[in-house]
C-alpha cells in the first residue's frame, strides 16, 4: 500500500515539474518574442520621425515653388534662361 502511494506521489511530483518546464519554457519565448517586437516599434518609430521630416521638407518646397524668386533660380541654373539685358560672362580655365 505505501509502495502504490509512493508511486502516486511521484507522478504528482514528475507532473507538476513538467507543468514547470512547460511554463517556464513558454514564459522565456513569450520574452523573446516581445523582443523583438520592441526592437521593431525602435526601428519603425525611427522610420516614422524620418518621414515626416521628409514630408516637412516637401512641404515647405511646395509652398515655395510659385515663389518668383524660386522660378528664377530654376530658370538659371537648370534652364540657362537670363534676364533681357543681362550681361553672362562664363570663364573657362
Amino acid at each position: 500500500m505505501k509502495k502504490r502511494i509512493n508511486i502516486k506521489k511521484n507522478y504528482k511530483k514528475i507532473f507538476f515539474i513538467a507543468i514547470f518546464i512547460y511554463v517556464a519554457c513558454i514564459f522565456i519565448n513569450q520574452q523573446k518574442t516581445l523582443n523583438s517586437y520592441k526592437a521593431n516599434q525602435e526601428y519603425y518609430a525611427a522610420q516614422i520621425k524620418q518621414e515626416t521630416e521628409y514630408k516637412e521638407t516637401l512641404i515647405a518646397m511646395k509652398d515655395n515653388i510659385n515663389s518668383p524668386e524660386y522660378i528664377e533660380k530654376i530658370a538659371r541654373e537648370k534652364l540657362d534662361m537670363y534676364l533681357p539685358n543681362e550681361r553672362i560672362y562664363k570663364i573657362y580655365n
